[in-house]
């Protein structure tokens, strides 16, 4: 789902607004009221690549890269690259510095022992960051997801960079794959009561190149996957955060599920099976047993980093534990999001709201 939005304190003082809007129920006011802004509604026929570049009219955008790594000793890294669109105001967008839109990047790189996050933002409109579709490229200063020269398909042949104080990471990611929609055809439902973005994936994405921590660089390759959603509101007013994984099957399948939490009830519970030849199945809340069953206390926080996953009709029975139980992002809105693992594959767990 992969929805890490702004606070409100920050998007004040790029937009220029001197009156705070009232606090939202809803986690981060992502379940705020947007009705001037472009709606989701189930019919979308995805255009491509068109869809890879910014959806004018919508309040909120991502484009998210989580890559499962290893070197040849055997050592586990976890790799993210985030990259938000955040419209302040409805309407087109606007040129150069009467563009109210704002950028946020989220950079992250993890190990069994060590984690560190970095954040960027910057005003739309001058060319510090931003994403176009033709030729693909999404990016915030100098970190940057785009495509590399003369791919004749915009997602097949793609390199990823980000750097902080104490890490960098350099990608070359390829599939020869087919993208998948989530949801109805593309169509992600969030809530009972109609609240959706658009959503589409590529799960089948294999990584190359070099991790450095603290100095020390680290040749390494492994599964990645790509989350493209947008939306205008994505989230009920009762929805205080969320549980989302991505998983890679050693057996060859593919899986994405998200529950939603609320303020009141068992909250909305859902995902896609992707079979080994990229065929996908929804799968709803009667489908899926999830339980948290152990929790790592981190800023005063329980963080559920050890859960029970079970889809009987897909005879899938796993428990993922977290490579780093402390993988903490700590920036504007602090959330939990690190690589996890099983028995039988490895993959990505995002936690916000705890």
């Amino acid at each position: 789902m992969k929805i890490k939005p702004l606070l409100w304190a920050l998007l004040l003082l790029l937009s220029g607004c001197d009156k705070a809007p009232a606090p939202e129920e809803s986690f981060a006011g992502l379940g705020s009221a947007a009705a001037d802004f472009a709606q989701v509604v189930p019919g979308k026929v995805f255009s491509f690549p068109e869809d890879h570049g910014p959806h004018d009219g919508f309040r909120i955008e991502w484009w998210y890269v989580t890559a499962n790594l290893k070197d040849d000793h055997g050592n586990l890294f976890g790799v993210q690259w985030t990259l938000f669109r955040n419209a302040l105001q409805a309407g087109p967008t606007q040129p150069g510095w009467r563009d109210s839109t704002v950028w946020l990047g989220h950079a992250a790189v993890t190990s069994a022992t060590r984690h560190y996050a970095a954040e960027r933002y910057a005003r739309g409109g001058v060319g510090q960051a931003g994403a176009q579709a033709v030729p693909f490229n999404a990016w915030i200063d100098d970190w940057n997801f785009t495509s590399r020269p003369g791919a004749a398909d915009a997602l097949a042949d793609m390199q990823l960079t980000a750097s902080g104080a104490q890490f960098a990471y350099d990608l070359h990611l390829t599939s020869s794959r087919s993208l998948v929609l989530q949801g109805e055809q593309g169509y992600s439902r969030k809530s009972d009561q109609g609240e959706a973005s658009y959503y589409y994936s590529q799960p089948f994405f294999s990584a190359t190149g070099s991790v450095r921590i603290d100095g020390t660089t680290y040749q390494v390759s492994g599964p990645a996957w790509l989350d493209r959603e947008w939306s205008s509101q994505p989230l009920a007013a009762n929805q205080s955060g969320w549980d989302w994984f991505s998983l890679h099957l050693d057996r060859g399948e593919q899986l994405m599920l998200f529950r939603v939490r609320q303020q009141d009830g068992p909250g909305y519970l859902t995902g896609t099976w992707i079979d080994q030849q990229g065929h996908t199945q929804t799968l709803h809340n009667a489908d899926i047993q999830l339980m948290p069953l152990a929790t790592t206390e981190i800023d005063g926080r329980k963080i559920p980093t050890r859960w029970s996953l079970k889809i009987p009709g897909k005879q899938l029975d796993i428990t993922t534990e977290a490579v780093n139980p402390k993988a903490w992002m700590n920036l504007s809105i602090p959330y939990w999001e690190g690589p996890v693992r099983f028995d039988g594959g490895v993959g990505y767990l995002e936690m916000t709201g705890y």
